[in-house]
């Protein structure tokens, strides 16, 4: 049985349920519910609303819709893990880690992934809500998110759609929601996924130099490094590699001395090729010797499937884009996905550069929106007419002064608990596997807190919570990282 409390504070508008286009500024609706994970059976709450942004003159000038998910008759709360969850895009909702990796409920697909008619939600048994409490946040104008007004000239889109504008005023934000729940004293966990990743890099410094806020742990889900992706250069051309193998591998694109061995066999070879010889080659550029260039295609048609003629006409650079397009041309004439390669795609016409579409992205919009609407609605009682964006308004989005990288190695050095597990699918075309390692063995120049991070790869994409297996195997690698860097009774020090 379901209760329902309401609390709300400071209204834009009455919150006539069903009936209005806009959202209370402070608002929340709760609801119990049961679950079954990991093996144990309990109860929990629910409570899902908005909290305001406030401003230095403390005016709200955002509202954020959040969920939050307790854990009920937890007799110490205070040492009980608190995961702090956010998506990426920029521009994008937390709805595909909290519908399909984390939370308690996770959508209607099939074993692989693919979305399954009538839409809806299942229990999620795998869920980490079994031994830390979760909240999923919604920054603004994702989800149901807004800027207070929603649009107009008073809007000072400054305060948000930026890099540091966005680690800012969601650091702000953290401070008050964990003050309103009374969790300083829990363990915290940041989890971000894609431009998320990049998002929780910068937050851990943010929150612990700006709030005082000191974290056990950030988790990096297929992590976005705008350090690499929107640059040019050997290092983000070449490493691009391992993936081009994997995604080949899955197809059955490879030479037959390589598809006859395990993925997990090939990809060392792959990384080591990359990092000792493709990356020294395209530093050379026009200057590389000839026959060293043709020595150079002949490997990466090898490790990508990819034709060798065509490797030479983008001088050994090729882009991922081609890949996706051109990988099983000759082969099937589909396209492949650019977060998860395993998806297929019919273009209207075979040739060209880059595919007509996402196929991916589409699947999984078919089943993620429907899902989350009526989960909102129905099962967490949280009724209104405002539209959740999947993906919202957020450009022009503020690249400059991008730092997150040192900020996480900074509040390393300064927190000895703080710890970092990369996540990443082998499969994933747009935030590499290879590239995330890359970031990871980037972040600690010196080498002194390598020990502090790790890295698990599944045989996924992007959201490689959707294949079924890999949904178990993430939330126990998650579940084991909490589990080993509680820290409890060990000191803060080196």
């Amino acid at each position: 049985m379901k209760k329902i409390v309401q609390f709300t504070f400071c209204l834009v508008t009455a919150f006539a349920f069903g009936q209005s286009r806009e959202l209370p500024v402070d608002t929340v609706i709760t609801t119990q519910h049961n679950a079954t994970i990991n093996g144990a059976s309990f109860s929990y709450t629910a409570q899902t609303g908005t909290q305001p942004v406030w401003d230095e003159n403390a005016k709200p000038i955002a509202s954020l819709h959040y969920t939050y998910y307790t854990r009920n008759n937890i007799k110490d709360r205070a040492a009980r893990p608190l995961l702090i969850s956010f998506n990426g895009g920029p521009g994008s909702g937390s709805v595909w880690m909290h519908l399909a990796y984390t939370g308690p409920k996770v959508l209607k697909i099939d074993d692989e992934g693919y979305p399954v008619q009538p839409y809806g939600v299942n229990d999620n048994p795998h869920s980490v809500l079994d031994i830390a409490d979760i909240v999923y946040v919604n920054p603004v104008n994702t989800g149901y998110s807004r800027t207070i007004p929603a649009s107009g000239k008073e809007v000072d889109r400054d305060k948000f759609f930026g890099i540091n504008a966005d680690i800012k005023y969601l650091a702000e934000w953290l401070n008050t929601f964990v003050t309103r729940n009374n969790r300083w004293r829990s363990p915290k966990y940041i989890i971000g996924e894609s431009y998320g990743g990049t998002r929780v890099m910068g937050l851990s410094l943010a929150l612990q130099n700006q709030q005082w806020m000191y974290l056990n742990g950030v988790i990096m889900v297929s992590p976005a490094d705008y350090k690499v992706i929107r640059n040019s250069g050997p290092v983000a051309e070449a490493i691009n590699l391992p993936y081009y193998t994997a995604a080949a591998w899955h197809h059955k694109a490879l030479p037959p001395a390589l598809q006859s061995r395990d993925l997990l066999e090939i990809l060392p070879e792959s990384e080591a090729y990359t990092i000792d010889k493709l990356i020294p080659a395209l530093a050379k550029g026009g200057f590389l010797e000839a026959s060293e260039k043709e020595a150079v295609a002949d490997k990466m048609a090898y490790y990508s499937g990819l034709n060798k003629k065509d490797i030479l006409d983008h001088n050994l650079s090729v882009p991922t884009s081609f890949f996706w397009k051109n990988l099983l041309k000759d082969k099937s004439g589909h396209t492949v996905g650019r977060l998860d390669s395993r998806y297929l795609g019919i273009d209207k016409q075979l040739s060209g550069t880059k595919p007509d579409y996402n196929s991916e992205l589409t699947s999984w919009l078919h089943s993620f929106t429907p899902a989350i609407n009526y989960y909102l609605q129905e099962e967490l009682n949280f009724k209104t007419d405002v539209k959740y964006n999947m993906f919202g308004p957020v450009h022009p989005w503020n690249n400059d002064d991008d730092n997150t990288r040192d900020n996480l190695r900074q509040a390393m050095a300064q927190n000895p608990y703080l710890n970092v597990l990369v996540q990443s699918g082998y499969y994933d075309g747009a935030t590499t596997y290879f590239n995330a390692k890359y970031t990871m063995w980037q972040v600690d120049p010196s080498g002194r807190m390598k020990d502090r991070f790790s890295f698990k790869g599944y045989r996924s994409g992007h959201m490689m919570y959707l294949r079924r297996e890999d949904l178990k195997t993430a939330n126990d690698d998650i579940r084991d990282f909490i589990n080993r860097t509680i820290a409890t009774g060990k000191s803060a020090k080196y």
